[in-house]
């Protein structure tokens, strides 16, 4: 027996050189601490590692896009291989609301002349599960020159600890879906699907209303900011999308490699450009200056 104890420690000794004792002290710190911070930013590390899990989507087809107010309709369509309506499309805008109100006044004072009717789906729980207030309803009286074409619903929240916030998101976009149909979308309507601060410019939505011809489902390039329209981030944003009334779904998110992810780490330079910001924007200046280049601040305290 002694003998045999005396074998198994000297293979065991045998074994151990093998292994550095730096690295495994290393894994056994270093291990518990990358699993802490996926669970404390576990949705930035998701967005993070986007292009392992999910493939980017097939070019898209790029058609340019003319405009200037002095030219007719029905050149704009034709410069775009479109033909020219006799009646304007009627136009749904779609949304998931949080709690954006100020961008959400912006956003449809800028498309109200040509949306036929404004879809609005908020939830008493963030897609993270936190409950929050229903800010729309509580502040309804504000969006009156809406409210005749306003179809408006609520979602109770699930409340699921710890679970995707993509789920959650699913979960709403179903039951917006549903709250499009209830507003009587028709076939040869278009959709607006999109977040509430991803905001077209009217001109190119009274354009898709009023020309023939247009793709089933279209995405729109947005200018893409971050805080304010001080910071322009870049022009790549594909998020915004057009659909046929038919077409609800099938809807692609905008891609990144890790390339362009890791070059926009950092401080994003600031522009004092102003042009082409939403108009309403610009006749209420008093009340949105904070938007604007040089007044983005944090308050203090």
């Amino acid at each position: 027996p002694t003998s045999k104890a005396v074998m198994a420690m000297s293979r065991l000794k045998c074994a151990l050189r093998g292994f550095d004792f730096r690295v495994i002290l290393a894994l056994l710190i270093g291990v518990p601490l990358v699993m802490l911070m996926i669970y404390a930013h576990g949705q930035k590390v998701t967005y993070f590692l986007r292009p392992i899990w999910e493939s980017p989507p097939e070019p898209f087809k790029i058609i340019p896009h003319y405009y200037n107010e002095n030219v007719t309709m029905e050149n704009l369509c034709k410069l775009h291989g479109w033909k020219v309506r006799e009646t304007p499309r009627r136009v749904f805008d779609a949304v998931l609301f949080s709690n954006e109100l100020d961008i959400l006044e912006l956003r449809w004072n800028e498309l109200s002349p040509y949306v036929s009717e404004f879809v609005l789906l908020e939830s008493n729980s963030t897609f993270t599960g936190v409950i929050k207030p229903l800010y729309f309803k509580e502040n309804r009286d504000r969006f009156r020159f809406a409210e005749s074409r306003l179809t408006y619903g609520t979602y109770g929240g699930r409340f699921m600890k710890g679970e995707n916030p993509f789920v959650e998101e699913s979960f709403q976009r179903v039951a917006l879906d549903q709250l499009i149909r209830i507003a009587r979308i028709e076939d040869d309507d278009i959709l607006i699907m999109s977040d509430v601060d991803e905001i077209p410019s009217g001109h190119t939505i009274n354009l898709l209303r009023w020309c023939d011809d247009t793709p089933k489902i279209l995405h729109l390039q947005l200018r893409n900011y971050l805080y304010s329209f001080e910071f322009f981030l870049d022009d790549k944003s594909w998020r915004a999308s057009i659909h046929r009334g038919a077409d609800l779904f099938d809807m692609l998110p905008e891609e990144y490699t890790f390339q362009e992810i890791i070059a926009k780490l950092g401080n994003i330079p600031s522009t004092f450009s102003a042009v082409h910001l939403p108009s309403y924007l610009l006749q209420n200046v008093d009340r949105y200056r904070y938007l604007l280049p040089g007044n983005c601040r944090r308050e203090s305290g």
